[in-house]
């Protein structure tokens, strides 16, 4: 069994009373949802910091990507996107 700590936090009422709600609806404590959404909420802000780090040590090496050619790729990933969309 992993070990577990308390963690108090202040919240509107309309969190507080969404989230009571939610939990009612799943069927799971409201603990059970909080710890999803911070576990979520932390993967993807740790992802995010992570992949920062690496471009500026990429931008650091000198290994750096014209605008031009980045808007080219960002452009061709947005039209596939688009398609996978339909």
């Amino acid at each position: 069994m992993s070990r577990s700590t308390l963690i108090s936090v202040r919240v509107s009422y309309d969190i507080a009373q969404r989230l009571a709600n939610l939990a009612d609806a799943t069927e799971r404590s409201k603990s059970y949802l909080v710890e999803q959404a911070l576990e979520e909420f932390i993967a993807l802000q740790e992802w995010q910091v992570k992949a920062i780090r690496h471009g500026i040590r990429q931008a650091d090496a000198g290994k750096l990507v014209e605008h031009k050619r980045a808007l080219n790729v960002l452009s061709r990933w947005r039209k596939r996107r688009l398609r996978h969309a339909r």
